[in-house]
């Protein structure tokens, strides 16, 4: 990515940071599972950091 690239991907991350709490959780699921591609081992920390930004978006677990 160029500089330029790095840079608007940065605002659009903090936007959508901003607003986690207002997105419909398919959303919210689809953003942090593109985000955690290949990136397992920072899974928690995402979670924990949106989670504690935004207490509304802590979800029950999934009925298995």
């Amino acid at each position: 990515m160029s500089d330029a690239d790095d840079h608007f991907a940065r605002l659009l991350g903090k936007a959508a940071m901003d607003v986690w709490g207002d997105m419909p959780r398919d959303i919210q699921e689809a953003l942090f599972e593109t985000a955690m591609k290949e990136r397992s081992s920072e899974r928690e920390g995402l979670a924990r950091l949106l989670h504690g930004r935004h207490p509304r978006t802590l979800h029950p677990a999934k009925p298995a």
